[in-house]
């Protein structure tokens, strides 16, 4: 009786364990979709807002400052007038590519 009980308890925790896994391999499923779906919509956004603040507010190096680029970096942007607009021009072509 103890031995049927004994391995009645492992065939249930073995199932247990399975729908678990399966559980998990459906939500991490569902997340990656999810994060899928997300990244494109944000991705488009970002990209805008990014190339919105470099082109009306880039001589203050707003977009440098959106995305969370070093401070001494953006106020030495802001002091050479972009580096005399090369590196406003290499920041557009990285924004563009994806690579800011």
């Amino acid at each position: 009786s103890s031995e049927t009980s004994i391995t009645e308890s492992n065939t249930n925790l073995n199932n247990m364990t399975e729908n678990t896994e399966l559980k998990k391999s459906e939500i991490k499923k569902a997340l990656k979709k999810a994060n899928k779906e997300n990244n494109s919509k944000g991705m488009d956004t970002e990209l805008i807002i990014t190339l919105l603040l470099w082109f009306f507010l880039g001589g203050l190096a707003a977009h440098r400052w959106y995305k969370g680029k070093p401070t001494g970096w953006n106020i030495l942007f802001i002091l050479t007038a972009g580096g005399c607009g090369i590196w406003a021009i290499v920041d557009l072509i990285n924004i563009l590519t994806g690579k800011f």
